[in-house]
């Protein structure tokens, strides 16, 4: 007779995924949307895959909001690294925030562990629930990065990150043709903040979409898209450096400029092929380091969107509040100024020069800017003007632009971005 083994937990292995998710962001640092494609593997279908990112997600939305719950019910507090902790955030976020009926957020979860923590995941999570826990309507901030950010920015930035954070942000689409925003923006049934611009409701597969097929617009975020419209129309070289996923290569190309898209991942930059193809816009596509390769020549626009910590995105990424620190924040700012002083080289005289990056910390915005000033007297800020800017967004006195939580948050709000236009005197 063949031995009987219990019949696998209906949903157990999103589950599972989830935890490792919560491991490899929380323990190991990793990028959730690195480390989704290790969790998910012998996952077959794509809704698993979709729930696991989602309740691994929204446990990290919500980190300090579920340990405050977990540690008011019990009676030792739990090291932060325990797989039961561990559990009881994915079992409570998805009974409190994602709306799994209680009895099955707690038994797909309780064959994670086993022994005494089974009893005393079981144990809290019963309690929990049978008194009335929620969770707030806008998530708490991590510490660390609360008292960071109030430094740079203010308490009422930091108050106006808790709403921004409670939820994935709206879709942003980048028109190919500007001229047609108001056609598009009918279409989709969204909204337009911008010329060029269209916001509309997440509501599905962004493939199945009016325009996709006909190659329309692409996927970027309004504050994505600034710099970019920071350097205008042109028809002759523009260099973008760092270019995946190519948002702003394409816009580029779409004001008439001949781009030269540079970056050093041959992965990233065949997303960046299939985007062009698809929308129908020239890039010449180069595969290289920007600290090591050089144009040709003098070049009279470029644009660095260079790497940083990303902390500016926490709507779609929230576990950059957990994997970035100082020393991150460091790291990146020193690559970032070895970028720019080399970049600003390769500038023809009355050149032009846009950087960026989707960061809320100085150090990889305003003060490197600031620093590269100081060190070089040939290269000065080309003021924005709010005429270039959508409305609600506003240049800074000393001609830069930062965006911040809490700006169009009627409109949906956008993500942190700083970006400084440059001219080579």
């Amino acid at each position: 007779m063949k031995p009987r083994y219990p019949a696998p937990t209906p949903g157990l292995a999103a589950r599972r995924a989830a935890l490792k998710l919560l491991d490899a962001v929380l323990r190991r640092g990793q990028p959730l949307e690195t480390a989704l494609h290790a969790a998910t593997q012998g996952i077959d279908k794509p809704e698993d895959r979709a729930l696991a990112h989602a309740i691994a997600a929204e446990a990290l939305r919500r980190l300090p909001d579920l340990d405050a719950l977990i540690d008011g019910a019990t009676a030792k507090i739990l090291p932060e690294d325990a797989k039961a902790r561990s559990v009881l955030r994915i079992a409570l976020v998805q009974a409190l925030a994602l709306g799994t009926p209680p009895h099955a957020a707690i038994s797909t979860v309780l064959p994670l562990v086993d022994g005494g923590p089974k009893r005393l995941v079981h144990g809290v999570f019963g309690s929990l629930m049978r008194g009335g826990a929620t969770l707030p309507e806008h998530p708490a901030l991590p510490p660390h990065v609360r008292d960071r950010w109030s430094a740079h920015w203010g308490d009422a930035m930091v108050a106006a990150v808790s709403p921004a954070l409670a939820a994935p942000p709206p879709l942003d689409l980048t028109l190919k043709d500007p001229a047609e925003t108001a056609r598009w923006t009918d279409e989709l049934a969204g909204t337009s903040l911008a010329p060029g611009h269209v916001r509309v409701a997440d509501n599905g597969p962004v493939k199945g979409l009016p325009g996709f097929d006909a190659g329309a617009w692409w996927v970027q975020d309004l504050a994505a898209s600034l710099p970019a419209r920071l350097l205008g129309s042109g028809d002759d070289v523009a260099l973008d450096l760092c270019a995946a996923p190519g948002g702003k290569a394409l816009q580029l190309a779409a004001s008439g400029w001949r781009v030269k898209a540079l970056d050093r991942s041959a992965r990233r930059l065949e997303r960046v092929a299939e985007n062009a193809a698809r929308i129908g816009l020239p890039l010449d596509i180069v595969t290289a380091d920007a600290l090591e390769w050089a144009p040709d020549g003098p070049v009279r626009a470029i644009l660095l969107d260079a790497p940083c910590t990303a902390t500016g995105i926490f709507r779609r990424h929230p576990d950059v509040l957990y994997r970035i620190g100082e020393k991150e924040i460091a790291e990146m700012a020193a690559l970032q100024g070895r970028m720019l002083a080399r970049a600003v080289d390769w500038l023809a005289p009355g050149g032009r020069l846009v950087y960026a990056t989707c960061s809320l910390e100085p150090e990889e915005g305003e003060n490197g800017i600031e620093a590269l000033l100081a060190a070089r007297a040939d290269i000065a800020i080309d003021p924005v003007s709010p005429d270039e800017l959508p409305a609600g967004i506003s240049p800074h006195a000393r001609g830069w632009v930062r965006t911040l939580p809490g700006m169009l948050a009627e409109q949906g709000g956008l993500d942190g971005f700083f970006m400084a236009r440059l001219i080579r005197r």
